[in-house]
């Protein structure tokens, strides 16, 4: 479920990780914990003269290789953060994609988008209902935020609506439009 707070004239949206993907970031990141403590044990071995540094070359570089490819997917799935910021007063959407100390930023600009949109994902067992930022044809819709209940979709949209000055449209239970 997906928060949003309002500063100076912008609003957030985060979209939180779910716990799963947190969960399966541990096993990564103990199998890289581990083969990283071999490489240290190995070069401590090395350093304090019980064994030659040019003989365990191979399975250093090995390991630590190993090592980072197994804990860098973990690291991005412990440290994964989404969130969208619509700000008012400058007319742009800047969705963030943050893992680790990386940031990947996307702007676009509010004046594209005329609507928010409430649709459904036609599952009769759990429906999840989108609250969508939607424009023109040919325009990417952004989904800020999925609800398991219908009334939170609703008041999420014409929270944003009022605040953005745009129509808030529920489409649950309709066709999708036929591909022209």
């Amino acid at each position: 479920m997906a928060s949003a707070m309002a500063v100076d004239g912008s609003i957030r949206i985060d979209r939180p990780m779910p716990w799963i993907g947190r969960l399966l970031s541990l096993p990564l990141l103990a199998a890289s914990a581990y083969l990283l403590w071999n490489v240290g044990l190995g070069l401590r071995q090395d350093l304090l003269g019980f064994g030659r540094l040019a003989d365990d070359w191979g399975p250093v570089l090995v390991f630590t290789g190993l090592g980072l490819v197994v804990g860098i997917p973990g690291l991005i799935l412990l440290t994964f953060r989404y969130f969208i910021v619509l700000n008012d007063t400058q007319r742009q959407v800047v969705i963030t994609r943050q893992f680790g100390p990386l940031n990947i930023r996307s702007s676009r600009s509010l004046s594209d988008y005329h609507l928010i949109s409430i649709t459904d994902d036609c599952d009769p067992e759990l429906t999840m209902y989108d609250v969508n930022l939607c424009g023109n044809k040919g325009t990417t819709p952004i989904t800020l935020s999925s609800f398991t209940r219908r009334e939170d979709a609703t008041e999420l949209a014409n929270e944003l609506g009022r605040k953005l000055k745009l129509p808030a449209r529920d489409y649950v239970g309709t066709e999708p439009d036929a591909d022209e």
